[in-house]
């Protein structure tokens, strides 16, 4: 029950200061010091969680970062079932929390709703959506393989590569398709935003479940076969 409420919390953590700060800053061609903030606030979040509760459930606060480790063996499928359920509730409170400070404050959302994902910077493209948050992901599990394999020791900076690998995949990904390399993330941004009468990401959010989890699951088979000795 611990290592839920940690995924719980941390997801919660990661959608508040990340959507959050893309709401505030909004995400847009013309205004590209907005997309580095909010990359930096994913990453930084990701830092931080890393180091607070890191040490009780590894801080996958990703369904699809879960999966990856359930394919390598190193999470049973029951846990993976109750990370996945821990980490999307976590993504409603942190939209709850959104909405409140965002209506009684009266706070523009600059995003249109909620930092959803859409695939507005691929031209409503849903190929070209899905390959780019296939091959997001697949760089950024792939990094936190590599970093938790436990054949190379990288001291107490694991945390801070992972939330350094999250930042640089959303530099490119956020004026693409926002980044979701998450489905947790995406999936109470987009209902929220749907209930604000934007449909686009609802519509988008089937590129933002399989895109990631294809990508996490490629990136554990060739970890797989990269960290492989006869």
């Amino acid at each position: 029950m611990r290592k839920l409420i940690a995924e719980f919390i941390g997801t919660a953590v990661l959608v508040f200061m990340g959507c959050g700060t893309a709401m505030l800053v909004g995400c847009d061609a013309a205004s590209g010091s907005g997309y580095l903030i909010t990359a930096l606030a994913f990453g930084l979040t990701i830092v931080a969680m890393a180091y607070c509760v890191g040490n009780i459930s590894g801080c996958h606060i990703n369904p699809a970062v879960s999966l990856a480790f359930l394919i390598r063996g190193e999470l049973s499928k029951k846990d993976f079932i109750g990370y996945a359920i821990a980490q999307v509730l976590g993504s409603f409170f942190g939209c709850c929390l959104l909405a409140v400070i965002f209506s009684l404050g009266k706070v523009e959302d600059m995003t249109g709703g909620f930092g959803a994902n859409a695939l507005a910077g691929v031209n409503g493209s849903f190929a070209a959506g899905l390959i780019v948050e296939i091959v997001l992901t697949f760089i950024f599990v792939l990094t936190i393989l590599g970093v938790t394999s436990g054949k190379f020791d990288h001291g107490s900076f694991g945390g801070l590569i992972i939330g350094l690998a999250l930042t640089f995949v959303h530099i490119l990904g956020i004026g693409l398709t926002g980044t979701s390399v998450n489905p947790a993330r995406s999936i109470a941004p987009a209902i929220f935003a749907a209930a604000k009468g934007n449909a686009a990401p609802i519509i988008a959010l089937w590129v933002f479940i399989v895109g990631p989890f294809v990508g996490a699951a490629l990136a554990a088979y060739v970890y797989d076969f990269l960290e492989y000795e006869n």
